[in-house]
């Protein structure tokens, strides 16, 4: 399956954020699974391809063309398709995955993520939504979808399609088990 990943351009100020991004990565690889990602060398972002490259997966980066002019693309892909904007790269990775799992990252990753679960619950996909929670990195994140459902903008239903966690078994279980959230409807009262 297209696993895509978002995660940061930054590896952040705890060695266990890299130590996530080298784990996902040989689980990727390992489990004969393909990498699509930001397309970038640099953070999280180069050492998650680089780990599934090192353990002889197959890498797909998606980079717009300002990105890929500053030289921040990685150069050992096993293909690297170059788009014109951010919103193109977010709709191809969308696109291309069969699942998308966040690392830690900034607001670019917190964006990429929020939309995949919010177009889950809409029907523009099929497919789960994972934080992986590393050192509990999400769980201010995890509280508030909590408070969303206590305050009648989300359903449990929809909180339970999303997965919070660190574990390689529950990730694959949830994959596994995944059933996609009744496409919302709307009603004016």
């Amino acid at each position: 399956m297209n696993i895509s990943v978002y995660c940061g351009a930054s590896l952040g100020n705890k060695e266990v954020y890299v130590e996530a991004a080298k784990s996902l990565g040989k689980w990727i690889a390992e489990n004969g699974h393909t990498l699509v990602y930001g397309g970038g060398k640099a953070g999280l972002m180069g050492i998650i391809a680089d780990e599934v490259l090192l353990h002889n997966g197959q890498v797909i980066g998606i980079i717009p063309t300002f990105l890929a002019d500053r030289e921040l693309s990685h150069p050992n892909l096993t293909r690297l398709e170059v788009v014109h904007s951010m919103s193109e790269r977010k709709n191809r990775m969308i696109e291309l995955g069969n699942c998308y799992i966040a690392l830690p990252g900034g607001p670019g990753t917190l964006e990429e993520i929020s939309e995949v679960i919010s177009w889950a619950r809409i029907g523009q996909h099929q497919n789960p939504c994972i934080l992986f929670n590393v050192g509990g990195y999400y769980d201010k994140l995890k509280d508030f979808y909590e408070d969303m459902v206590t305050n009648g903008f989300l359903t449990e239903a929809d909180k339970k399609a999303m997965l919070f966690t660190n574990s390689f078994i529950e990730i694959e279980q949830h994959i596994t088990n995944y059933v996609p959230p009744m496409i919302r409807t709307y009603s004016r009262g």
